[in-house]
């Protein structure tokens, strides 16, 4: 039994091999959730994928986003603002997990992407790295806002893995530690979270070339030659 992960069967646990891997560290993935309730589901999920990531030999850094400003609402040099950009920056890969309210992804959620713009200077922050998506429901299984995710993981030019997992009455599968308890549930969570590495660990330090596009170079040529031709500055 592993210590941190009693609902693993150790003699199943494939660690993702990282002889592919271009990068001399681990695969960097950062993780958000969509809710600041005291006990939020979304949170815990997000914790328990945590423990996964760094099990799979992945880097596993969460962002809390209690004191985040609403998008527009606060200058961009907010430390809220920044942590969350310089978390993003520094990510390979990451993993969304939002409640599901009124059948879509929470506002604390979106407000974090919100704050993630395309570009930032001469950097894209997003693209390229790759994506694994959770919820939460209070009741029924749902995958609205795991569909809406998709779409901004799409987006946000990031590479969205298949699989993904939607926890539905969340409130039964975590024990009073916040533990997520053994179930089919908790098996797809391991699940995502292998194919997440595998992913990262096959596509870090290949994004440049994958995502190079043929408008943006043309465009970027464009550029050059109206400044090499420009006759008066």
């Amino acid at each position: 039994m592993l210590p941190d992960l009693p609902n693993i069967a150790p003699q199943l646990l494939n660690i993702p091999s990282q002889d592919k891997a271009t990068a001399p560290h681990k695969p960097r993935i950062l993780l958000l959730y969509g809710s600041n309730r005291e006990r939020s589901y979304s949170r815990l999920l997000t914790e328990e994928a945590a423990r996964l990531l760094e099990q799979f030999g992945a880097e596993a850094r969460i962002f809390n986003p209690s004191g985040l400003p609403l998008p527009d609402d606060a200058p961009e040099d907010h430390p809220k603002v920044q942590e969350l950009r310089e978390l993003v920056l520094w990510s390979e890969g990451m993993v969304w997990c939002s409640p599901e309210r009124h059948g879509a992804m929470t506002g604390v959620f979106k407000s974090q992407i919100d704050w993630v713009p395309l570009s930032m200077g001469a950097v894209r922050p997003t693209q390229g790295k790759t994506l694994a998506l959770m919820q939460v429901s209070g009741g029924s299984q749902s995958f609205n806002a795991l569909n809406q995710m998709r779409v901004l993981g799409r987006w946000m030019r990031m590479f969205t893995i298949p699989n993904q997992s939607s926890v539905a009455k969340a409130f039964l599968e975590f024990d009073e530690a916040g533990r997520m308890k053994p179930s089919a549930y908790y098996d797809r969570v391991v699940d995502v979270m292998e194919e997440l590495v595998k992913f990262t660990v096959l596509l870090r330090g290949q994004a440049d070339y994958l995502v190079d596009r043929y408008s943006e170079r043309k465009e970027s040529a464009e550029q050059l030659s109206k400044r090499v031709n420009q006759t008066s500055i």
